[in-house]
């Protein structure tokens, strides 16, 4: 069948461009990941715009600064070293701390198997990976990959394809990339994989030049596909491109689109900014549009800030099923209200130091919280130098404009972002997790930050990867 389909062969891309100075080429081979050059595959950190569409600037549904940051820093493969006394080794032990999802003590563990040569199954292996993909691990990721293939022969392609995906929830699609490209067979669901997460990773071009290289290497993709390569088309804003793959489902490839796949082309019109192109395209469909394809475009038109659009989404889905609308869709709010969320300390592991650290939104608990301080206000002049001006507006709090410029540059990401400059190698990437969507005014320090700094930036906050980079952002300010 085409998913046990055998490629037969090693991929490899033209490298070009701009080098992360970080990498070594020679440790890839085939792959250089590259800048903003806007060159294809051979580059999936890279950011492309080339297929620039309308820039669009979101709306945080958020006015509170209280986020949550959890952040994991570089890029290094070395893990946790040596053992805990407290860890015994055993596979009960291994299990129990996979259940409780204790990701670092699970990897002790899995490593201190592997000394005394106790043989872990499969199980374990995929509930490790889940945790990693979640927890954007990536350190304990390459610590999982390593420990799986140094034990197990042969390995299937659909443990690969976990191993795929578990780098793409990373945000390390060169690690993927390198594992694609020593699979000795792959399958749809590989190649499936790398072009879903080089797309939500905001790598689009780099999505289309895999499913390009997929087609000529004979192929012929199912409907899952599609999903991917829509989601890329999206991302550069070229939904005329994003249009012809629609196109060729039935012409070429002889397949009915889905009820999911026009949704998915609305959404890719919306995330471009094509928001009457969306309108348009419900308007020809063939079948009758479903309420969710009416609610994803007035959710869309409302966060880009066209509310008469999202108001007249919301009366036909009013009509075709008020249960779908609640007070707040009602009254023309936006969809994403993270101010409603409930606010958690989430602990941050720094696997240079091995030690654990906690941030909230204007956090003075941390041990070195008077140096983190300070060096924040040093970078808030940096930024005011290099042009940056607040979004206070987001700010709801009764408080002069001073004191809201001083809680927006309290925010949690801002913390950890600024503890990793002073912990961390220059040159390192830095990797920020958010549990919420990421604001306006944060978004546009780390462009900037990027840029004065020359560090990438990798966060993944409630919606999707951003990669900012010389300060341009993979979203192209569309979240």
């Amino acid at each position: 069948s085409p998913n046990d389909l055998n490629t037969g062969h090693k991929v490899a891309f033209q490298p070009g461009g701009y080098q992360h100075e970080h990498l070594s080429v020679q440790s890839r081979s085939n792959w250089c990941p590259q800048g903003n050059t806007g060159a294809h595959l051979g580059n999936p950190s890279g950011y492309h715009n080339s297929h620039s569409g309308p820039p669009t600037q979101s709306l945080n549904g958020s006015n509170n600064p209280g986020v949550d940051t959890q952040s994991l820093l570089g890029a290094t493969s070395g893990g946790y070293s040596g053992e805990d006394d407290d860890i015994e080794g055993t596979l009960e032990e291994l299990e129990a701390f996979c259940k409780d999802w204790d990701l670092e003590k699970a990897v002790k563990c899995m490593r201190k198997l592997g000394t005394i040569g106790v043989r872990i199954d499969l199980p374990p292996y995929f509930i490790l990976m889940e945790a990693c993909g979640k927890a954007k691990a990536l350190n304990e990721a390459k610590a999982v990959h390593e420990h799986l293939v140094s034990s197990i022969s042969p390995i299937k392609v659909s443990t690969f394809n976990k191993i795929l995906e578990m780098y793409g929830k990373c945000g390390s699609m060169e690690d993927a990339y390198t594992t694609f490209n020593q699979m000795p067979e792959r399958n749809l669901t590989s190649w499936d994989m790398m072009i879903t997460w080089f797309a939500r990773n905001g790598l689009g071009e780099d999505a289309i030049d895999m499913f390009t290289l997929f087609k000529e290497s004979g192929l012929k993709p199912d409907g899952q596909m599609f999903f991917g390569v829509f989601d890329a088309c999206g991302v550069l804003g070229d939904v005329t491109e994003g249009m012809l793959h629609f196109d060729s489902m039935s012409k070429v490839y002889g397949m009915s689109p889905s009820m999911s796949h026009y949704a998915s082309m609305v959404h890719m019109f919306g995330s471009a900014g094509y928001l009457e192109g969306a309108l348009e395209f419900i308007e020809k469909m063939p079948i009758e549009p479903s309420v969710d394809i009416w609610e994803s475009l007035m959710n869309i038109s409302r966060v880009q800030g066209n509310l008469e659009l999202g108001d007249r989404c919301a009366e036909i889905l009013e009509h075709l099923d008020p249960s779908r609308l609640s007070e707040e869709s009602k009254a023309g709010l936006l969809p994403v209200k993270d101010a409603d969320i409930p606010k958690k300390k989430v602990k941050k592991a720094n696997p240079l130091e091995h030690t654990k650290h906690e941030y909230r939104a204007g956090d003075r608990s941390h041990p070195e919280s008077a140096k983190i301080y300070a060096v924040l206000r040093g970078i808030k002049e940096s930024l005011k130098e290099a042009g940056y001006i607040p979004e206070t507006r987001f700010v709801l709090h009764d408080i002069d404009p001073e004191g809201k410029e001083e809680a927006i540059m309290a925010h949690s990401e801002r913390l950890a972002c600024t503890y990793s400059l002073i912990t961390t190698p220059a040159r390192m990437p830095i990797r920020i997790i958010k549990n919420l969507r990421v604001c306006c005014d944060c978004h546009n320090v780390f462009k900037i930050i990027s840029k004065l700094v020359g560090r990438e930036v990798v966060m993944r906050d409630a919606k999707r990867f951003h990669h900012f980079r010389d300060g341009k952002c993979s979203c192209n300010d569309y979240w």
